[in-house]
This record gives structure tokens, C-alpha cells and sequence, in this order.
């Protein structure tokens, strides 16, 4: 989530002398992850004002059209006189109000402006581009046209807001209500303990029968819908400069006004909302699920299969809409230039099912601004509230008028109440806050609480996170910060130290170390692409992979069973930013599936589980045998006054099995064998004897060419991967 700062100042009244980098500060410290914050106008210098294109010579006899124009800038170029400028852009004309920078201006970037001859003719400045100013892609393909109001001299720097600061917030999975404004203004006001001007606090009319038609079937996916009516739109209506700027300073792209509309609402309220042309409705708008082999054309212009468990908006033709993630084609808003302009508009404020609405854009993989927040929780008692923000700034901007009918479909639903002890919060934190901190914190959050020693509390509509006690302590323990809880270390059991298993991991550790290599960690996920890419056989044991429930992300939904995969992604990004002699090892875990697993059960939070509850979780897991791994590239020995130096090969891979045998006293047998995703005439099978018998220990060699392809490594890529669970049998039994 982009919040630029002047945005935000709306609705908390920040300090003058606060930046960025203070507001920073201060969410950090409350819970929130601001990963930058970025100087928007950084550099910039005037003059940069409105001027009036006058007169328009074009160019001939060069490779392409070029324009040699007259702009009025009134006085900011000193003179009163027209500006001469030339211009390659197409998409103005005589008449027209641009953005002009005049010599000795800095635009970003350390771009210097001065008077310069080209094609022929003097150039005393630029009529400017969203680009060029550093506003990013407004949609007009070319310069900046503004409209005809804007007086000629202006200064273009405050008008199109280009000094600005936004801070990128990354919203986890449990704060969905940060991704508006009105959520990241609630935490800086607790943070600063100001008080915030909620923008969802609205003069809403009551719900009525004349409103637009609507049919809920599925409450369960949709507990609420609100529809309300905008005619008279003037198709020639643009969003004004300070909406534009605002959406582009969000990461949006300005599209059309009706849109641009409802983009701005869901960033202000959090509250997704669709806008469907009204004279392209047939009929009552109805929500349901898809039936098995309907096809809906979303507004990206791809066809889609519904699968029976999609949630979809429809009209009596069939689907118009994927509920919560792409409206449909056939009832898209008309742009401007198109012959139909659309003049009446049905604005959709849902709240529907947020694992329906994650499920159908995984499934659809479309993921669009508006699933992002319904995945994530949306204010169920926000909806009729966006609705009316977005219909006072359609009459306001479009010129529209507002029907009297308001639709409102909601399902019965209750208040969520939570009993807590008033010194719950203590307990968890090790730390005497007393009930008035706990009370105050949690009516900071928008909580309602009663009670003394024990609390009712019921949790705001925006905060579906809230669900148990333990949700409540934290939010009383992030709000008095996490850097004022005691630091207690426990005192360690006497007599205990590291186990055997342990030091020789260390060892192993070490010996490869000392050997060259650079530890690597990576996470312990994998995806079906990367073990295709490695020429894993359909059969192959690495290849029943233990799923998660909740992936961090759809390319690597599971556990990994071998470490090679993070490793080689490793060597890959580092030879991609010029490391090319590389020596990287690992030791973790891999995850193996038997087959034998049950489900799991849920353990209280309250008490210590009990060992039957413990013995079921125990066989629930898979087995997770600990194993090391190696991969090399470029050279193993740099040349120098020394001598030569020589490439890394296989024989590197097997000296790396070799050092940590030796350093667990065992011996190694090395044969020829075939194994992906090792190339199959410069593979070895390691053994080593366990209990008398020889055991397999892992495989080494250089990878097979394929391989390397598909992985984009360098040339003879190199890798070893042995289990260190089969060391540590073969040292026992030696």
C-alpha cells in the first residue's frame, strides 16, 4: 500500500515538521511494515508553469514529425514573450494548456534545462510528459494536456502536486484494513495519540424498495450488497488534476472518470466497488454461484471458464462479473471516445466471502486490486458508505444526479465478542499494564469494552483478525511497543550441552567452510516447475512433496525434498550479479512424505498439550531427515603468480562428500552411477558401511547439461547432496 503523505495528512493533523521518515518511525514502532519511503519531486527545481499552445509549424525533411511551437507562459519566462519551443509530441493542438519547464529548470533525475538548437531551430524549454516530471504513466501517451480552467503562468509544481513523500507500507495477511487510507490513518493517530477524521463517516440514506434490483442466492458469499444509481454523467468529464495525481502517487494508472472514481474510494475507505454502465444491464443484478461450463469475458479481455464454485455477478444474460475480483466486458464503462458514452452508472458496494473470493482468483489466477483486500478482510459496515462517497463525487465531478433508491441486501450477522481477563495482556507480556492501559489500547483499535476484572469486548468490523484473547493481548502489547517488553533470558538446565548429533552437524559445517564453500540459507519450498527442471522421472520419490495449507507462494506450495532447488537458485542470482566463481553448501531439513501420516490435531494455547496429544501431532509429520548439499561454478583455484588456477569439475563435488566423511571418521566408497539431475557419465553414488552394510549417502557430480539449461546456470555446474541422518548411523555402528 503507496500513502503519500499529504494524502494522509487529511485525515490526521501531523505536525508540520514531520517527514516521512517520522511517520516511518512511528508505524513501525506500532506494528507496521513501511519498507520505504520515497521523495516524490526529488530534485526538481522551476520555473515549471501552464502555458498556451499559440501556433503549431510542423517540421519537415526529418526521420520523424517534429513540431516547432509558440506557447504562452505569461511572465515566469521574464519577457511576457511567446516561448519557441520544439516538440516531437502529437497528442496536443493549437489552443491547448501544457505543462511547459523553462531554461534553468532541473527536472528529476539531475536533467538540467537550457536553450539548445535543434532540428534548425532554438529551443528555449519542453513542453513536458507525465514521465518526463516523474509522475509515471498517466495514459495519455504523450504531454501533458490539462484543462482549459487552469490560467496560463501557473506554477505546474504545486498544481500537479509533484513535491510529495510515500511511504510503501507491505501489509501482512492479519492487517487487511491497512490497505486503505483510513486503516494506515487510524494507526498513525494512535501512534501519535491525535484523532482521526474517519472519511467512512457519512451522511448515508436509509435503504428503500425504489432502489436498483438486486438478488442475493448465496448470502453466505455475499452477507451484503449495496447498489445506488448516478444519471446524467457528462460523458465528457475528466478526473480533475488532484484525483489523477493521487491515484498515480497510489501506483494506479487513471483510466476514465468513473473508474478513476472507484479506484479512489477503495484506496480512501478500503471498500472495493465496481461501477457497470446501467443502459448495459439486463435486467435485476443477481449474485450466485457459476454453473459448471459458463463463460464470462472479464475487463481484461480474456475468456473465462467458471468453475461451480465461483462467485459471480449476473444479469439475465448469464455472468457479468467475477464477484470480488473482475467485472465482466459486456457491462464495462464506455470511455469517452467511444460512439456509446455511458451517461448512467449502477455503483456495487459488496462484501462477499473472503476464502471464496482467494479461492476463485487462484483458481482464475487473477489476482486484481479487489481480491487483494477481500482475501484479506474487507468492513462489511463500510459498503454504504463507499457507495455514497463515490456517488457525492460522481455528481460533484461529472455533473450527475443521485436517484432517491437506495438497494441494501444484507444477511443477519452479530457483533463479535470477546471475553478476556483484564490482565491477560499482562500475563502473555510479562509486564503490569493495569486495566485503564488495557482498555484504553483497545478502544484505540475500535473496540467496545465493559467489564472490570473480566472484559467484554467487542471487536470493530474492520478487524475480522480479532477472533480470541490472545488477539487482543497483542494488540494491547504492539501499541505499547514491543521494544519495552523485559529481556529475560531462562536460566539453562545445569550439566547439558550440545549433543553428538549436534557437533558433528557443526563439524560438517565447519569442515566445508574451511574447505571454500559460503554457507547458504534458503526457505524450504519448492514448486512442480523446479523439479521438472531438474529432469525428475514421474516416479521419483523427490517428487511427493508434503502441500501447504497456506503457501507463501502459488510457484512453491510445498516443502522441499531436496536442498538443490534453493541452492542452484542461489548460485544463479549470484552469478547473475557478477559472482561467477562460486562454492556455496547448505545443511537443513527435507521433508519426506511415508504415506503413514494422520491429520493433525488442534493443540490448546492454554495449557501444556498432553503426551497423547503430542504422540498424534508427532504422527502427523512427515519425516524430516537433515541433509548437505554443495554447488560450484566457475573457478576452484584462481590463477595468480602461483600458477594457473583450474576450473571447478566433479572431482570438487566428491572432494566435498570426502571432507565430511573424513570429518565424521568414516570411510567413502565412490561408483559410476545414473541419477538426475546429474549429468549420467560424470555422476558418482556415494556409500558409506552402516552396521557392516553398505548405504547409500548421497550422489555428486557435474549436472547434466539439460539441466543447466533450464536453470539458466553457468556451464558444468557442479553439485553434491548426502544425508547427514545416514553419517550420523554409520559413526554410530562404526
Amino acid at each position: 500500500m503507496r500513502v503519500p503523505l499529504s494524502w494522509l495528512r487529511e485525515y490526521v493533523d501531523l505536525p508540520a515538521t514531520e517527514t516521512g521518515r517520522d511517520v516511518q518511525a512511528k508505524l513501525v514502532a506500532v506494528g507496521l511494515e513501511v519498507e520505504t519511503v520515497e521523495q516524490t519531486g526529488a530534485g526538481l527545481k522551476g520555473p515549471l508553469v501552464v502555458g498556451k499552445v499559440l501556433t503549431i509549424e510542423e517540421l519537415e525533411g526529418f526521420k520523424k514529425p517534429i513540431r516547432f511551437c509558440t506557447v504562452d507562459v505569461g511572465t515566469a519566462n521574464g519577457t511576457g514573450e511567446p516561448q519557441e519551443i520544439v516538440c516531437g509530441a502529437r497528442n496536443f493542438a493549437v489552443g491547448d494548456k501544457v505543462v511547459v519547464v523553462l531554461p534553468g529548470a532541473v527536472l528529476p533525475g539531475d536533467f538540467a534545462i537550457a536553450s539548445r538548437k535543434t532540428y534548425g531551430k532554438t529551443s528555449h524549454g519542453m513542453i513536458c510528459s507525465g514521465d518526463e516530471l516523474g509522475m509515471g504513466d498517466d495514459g495519455s501517451g504523450g504531454i501533458i494536456v490539462l484543462p482549459p480552467e487552469h490560467e496560463v503562468g501557473t506554477d505546474a509544481i504545486e498544481l500537479l502536486q509533484l513535491v510529495d513523500e510515500v511511504l510503501d507500507i507491505a501489509v501482512t495477511p492479519d492487517r487487511g484494513y491497512c490497505l486503505s487510507m483510513r486503516g494506515v490513518a487510524r494507526e498513525t493517530a494512535i501512534a501519535y495519540g491525535l484523532p482521526l477524521r474517519d472519511p467512512a463517516l457519512l451522511d448515508v440514506p436509509a435503504p428503500n424498495a425504489y432502489g436498483y434490483p438486486v438478488q442475493v442466492a448465496d448470502p453466505i458469499g455475499c452477507s451484503r450488497f449495496t447498489a445506488r444509481t448516478v444519471v446524467g454523467l457528462q460523458p465528457e468529464a475528466r478526473s480533475p488534476i488532484w484525483l489523477r495525481r493521487r491515484l498515480q502517487k497510489a501506483g494506479m494508472r487513471p483510466i476514465s472518470l468513473a473508474v478513476d472514481v472507484t479506484n479512489y474510494v477503495m484506496l480512501e475507505l478500503g471498500q472495493p466497488l465496481h461501477a457497470y454502465d446501467r443502459t448495459r444491464i439486463d435486467g435485476p443484478i443477481g449474485v450466485r454461484r457459476a454453473e459448471r461450463g459458463e463463460k464470462l469475458t472479464t475487463l481484461d479481455g480474456a475468456v473465462r471458464v467458471l468453475d461451480p464454485a465461483d462467485l459471480v455477478i449476473t444479469d439475465n444474460r448469464g455472468p457479468i462479473g467475477l464477484a470480488g475480483v473482475m467485472g465482466g466486458a459486456n457491462t464495462e464503462i464506455a470511455d469517452a471516445e467511444e460512439d456509446t458514452r455511458t451517461t448512467e452508472v449502477v455503483i456495487e458496494a459488496a462484501h462477499f466471502d473472503a476464502i471464496s473470493i482467494a479461492r476463485t482468483a487462484r483458481r482464475h489466477k487473477l489476482a486484481s486490486e479487489a481480491s487483494k483486500r477481500f482475501e484479506r478482510g474487507v468492513d462489511p459496515q463500510a459498503a454504504a458508505a463507499a457507495a455514497q462517497r463515490t456517488v457525492d463525487l460522481l455528481v460533484l465531478l461529472a455533473g450527475g444526479t443521485a436517484e432517491a433508491g437506495v438497494t441494501e441486501v444484507t444477511a443477519p450477522s452479530g457483533p463479535r465478542t470477546i471475553t478476556m481477563a483484564a490482565d491477560h495482556p499482562d500475563k502473555v507480556a510479562g509486564v503490569a499494564y493495569g486495566r485503564e492501559t488495557v482498555v484504553r489500547r483497545l478502544q484505540e483499535v475500535g473496540c467496545d469494552v465493559y467489564g472490570q476484572d473480566e472484559l467484554l469486548v467487542t471487536a470493530p468490523s474492520w478487524r475480522p483478525d480479532l477472533g480470541e484473547p490472545n488477539d487482543l493481548a497483542e494488540e494491547v502489547i504492539r501499541l505499547e511497543g514491543y521494544e519495552n517488553l523485559p529481556s529475560t533470558l531462562p536460566t539453562p538446565p545445569s550439566g547439558r550441552g550440545l549433543t553428538d548429533r549436534q557437533r558433528l552437524h557443526r563439524r560438517v559445517g565447519r569442515a566445508l567452510a574451511g574447505a571454500g564453500y559460503v554457507e547458504a540459507l534458503n526457505y524450504p519450498f519448492t514448486g512442480e516447475a523446479v523439479l521438472d527442471q531438474l529432469g525428475l522421472a514421474a516416479d521419483d520419490a523427490r517428487r511427493r512433496t508434503v502441500k501447504l495449507v497456506n503457501p507463501l507462494s502459488d510457484e512453491e506450495p510445498s516443502l522441499r525434498t531436496t536442498l538443490l532447488p534453493g541452492l542452484l537458485g542461489a548460485l544463479r542470482r549470484n552469478d547473475g550479479r557478477g559472482s561467477h566463481d562460486l562454492a556455496l553448501f547448505e545443511t537443513g531439513l527435507v521433508f519426506v512424505p511415508t504415506g503413514q501420516e494422520t491429520e493433525p490435531v488442534r493443540l490448546p494455547v492454554d495449557r501444556r498439550p498432553s503426551d497423547e496429544e503430542i504422540a498424534s501431532l508427532d504422527a502427523a509429520l512427515p519425516r524430516q531427515p537433515r541433509r548437505a548439499a554443495v554447488v560450484l561454478a566457475g573457478a576452484r583455484e584462481q590463477a595468480g603468480w602461483w600458477g594457473k588456477g583450474r576450473p571447478a569439475d566433479w572431482a570438487d563435488s566428491v572432494e566435498a562428500a570426502r571432507t565430511i566423511a573424513r570429518e565424521a571418521g568414516v570411510g567413502l566408497t565412490v561408483r559410476a552411477e545414473q541419477h538426475a539431475p546429474w549429468h549420467p557419465g560424470r555422476c558418482a553414488a556415494l556409500y558409506v558401511s552402516v552396521n557392516g552394510e553398505e548405504t547409500l549417502f548421497g550422489h555428486a557430480g557435474e549436472l547434466h547439461p539439460r539441466v543447466i539449461k533450464e536453470l539458466h546456470l553457468p556451464e558444468r555446474t557442479c553439485a553434491m547432496e548426502v544425508e547427514l541422518d545416514v553419517l550420523e548411523q554409520a559413526v554410530d555402528g562404526a
